[in-house]
């Protein structure tokens, strides 16, 4: 028997290595609505190519070498044609890339998908359709409108508020829709509700028609209003003029729409809130504040980084057998001293002599991320509270205290005090952000954010070198007594004060103010 010839996955020489192109649908706003098919080809993406109206909080689901382009921004930059973007996709693909190309909603729903899936298959591109949760229903979620009802709308019509402006007449039976036995959608239609309205009305629709305008649906900032198909074109120019992206949802179940659905209920729902945490520390934080329905903006106050010079570090961690304890005051802390010890062929085998003390649940955490366990953690959260058991328990012994490049002295200082041999190392810098985001900066000078977290003294001595007496324009949350008395010291004294000395206390105390 001849042998089948052995099979390659390699394309042939002479054929181009052609990338693909994934169109993902992202659904209405909020980034916990991405499916996870769409997070894994954002997470996969050489390049980007996004709607403006995108949040631009799903191109932190792309890695860091990601390529990312906006197709345009009103009153911001100029728009890129549907044959520009077509072009584009084409480019990259041809030349090996994996492109997403992001969409708000779903990829089949006013979405101009048809045209650019029928480009890449003419060009013989590879691709794939990921479906996103269109606007339409996610308003039966997030605004309390059944698109249907059993007794009142068997059926439910999307209709696009903007047709083609090289369409020489209006596909748009207004006659028929004047009469749909159900509820009607409009898309993009806020900017020609006049004339859609009008036809409907002209066509027999009757004036006192319920209507639910439902603008930035799913985010924190989502406005729900009420009116009828005769009010619907004055309540949206105003005032206050209401902006696009909205959708209008005609029919009996619109006067279901209510400001008191689940997600406007959240006791945080329409607070700004600012985070000033480290970039890579913001999501213990975030998480909690939006599940209560906060907005929340991210501007880092202090940078982390390695070390200036990894040699004491390392030199602590070969002679790792002399401490009889290892103090760590930090999750950053934690981590840089464990990916240290790891980078240097050595395991936590090494430590498995030591005991271990943490200030607090959070460092107590990303010890067991290690499989460690902390063998001495105080009841309250600070470092003179740590200073106090360990003196107690480490008295003539020999630590190492694991801290940042800068901090304050009260644990050595006790430790010493109490007879311990103590010698600290620096497992990681801690730097001033320089700059604030001036989107932020003038958010805060205008008064727009209503609370400021603050989660150390360093956080609090560099939020007023970035900020300053706009400081005064928010509150703020202090996370401990340390860190209010450097606000109070600085002449910015803190609203609220976490009565557990936590993220999570943080929260609670902003929540119950």
């Amino acid at each position: 028997m001849t042998p089948e010839p052995e099979q390659s996955s390699n394309p042939p020489l002479d054929r181009p290595c052609v990338g693909k192109v994934f169109l993902v649908g992202a659904g209405p706003g909020d980034p916990g609505l991405l499916t996870l098919r769409g997070h894994d080809c954002l997470r996969r993406a050489d390049v980007v190519i996004y709607d403006y109206l995108v949040n631009p909080r799903f191109l932190e689901f792309a890695a860091a070498k990601a390529e990312r382009y906006c197709v345009g921004q009103h009153g911001r930059s100029r728009h890129w044609t549907q044959t520009e973007i077509n072009s584009r996709m084409v480019e990259f693909a041809q030349a090996g890339k994996t492109v997403v190309r992001l969409k708000g909603g779903d990829t089949a729903v006013f979405a101009r998908s048809a045209e650019e899936s029928a480009e890449l298959a003419r060009q013989g591109i590879p691709f794939e359709v990921v479906p996103g949760i269109t606007a339409a229903l996610a308003v039966g979620s997030y605004a309390g409108i059944s698109l249907t009802h059993r007794e009142s709308a068997s059926a439910v019509a999307f209709v696009t508020g903007q047709e083609d402006a090289d369409k020489s007449d209006s596909s748009l039976d207004f006659a028929a829709l004047a009469s749909f036995p159900g509820t009607l959608v409009f898309y993009m239609g806020v900017t020609t509700a006049r004339h859609w309205s009008d036809e409907l009305l002209r066509a027999g629709k009757p004036a006192d028609t319920p209507v639910a305008i439902v603008r930035r649906c799913s985010l924190p900032d989502q406005r729900v209003l009420s009116c009828t198909l005769g009010t619907l074109a004055d309540t949206l120019s105003g005032p206050p003029r209401i902006r696009p992206p909205a959708i209008c949802v005609v029919g009996v179940v619109a006067q279901e729409a209510t400001c008191g659905s689940w997600f406007s209920r959240r006791p945080l729902f329409g607070q700004r809130i600012l985070v000033t945490r480290p970039d890579e520390q913001v999501d213990g934080l975030r998480r909690p504040l939006e599940e209560l329905g906060a907005e929340v903006l991210v501007q880092p106050a202090i940078e982390i980084g390695p070390p200036r010079d990894w040699g004491p570090l390392d030199d602590a961690l070969r002679r790792i057998a002399d401490f009889q304890w290892l103090v760590f005051s930090s999750v950053n802390g934690v981590r840089s001293f464990c990916d240290r010890l790891l980078s240097l062929d050595m395991d936590t085998r090494a430590l498995g002599h030591a005991r271990l003390a943490v200030i607090g649940p959070g460092t107590a955490d990303e010890l067991r991320r290690y499989s460690l366990r902390p063998d001495l953690m105080p009841d309250e959260y600070r470092a003179e509270a740590l200073a106090a058991e360990l003196a107690a328990k480490a008295g003539g012994q020999s630590l190492l205290l694991i801290r940042a490049s800068r901090g304050r002295e009260v644990l050595a200082e006790t430790l010493r005090a109490a007879g311990s041999r103590v010698e600290q190392v620096v497992a990681y810098e801690s730097r001033d952000v320089a700059q604030a985001a001036p989107e932020v900066a003038q958010a805060l000078a205008d008064g727009l954010i209503h609370w400021t977290t603050v989660t150390s003294s360093a956080i609090a001595r560099s939020l007023v070198n970035l900020f300053g007496e706009a400081l005064r324009n928010t509150q703020l949350a202090s996370i401990s007594p340390i860190t209010s008395a450097t606000l109070r010291e600085l002449g910015y004294a803190p609203a609220v004060e976490a009565s557990t000395y936590t993220m999570a206390g943080v929260v609670d105390a902003i929540n119950l103010a």
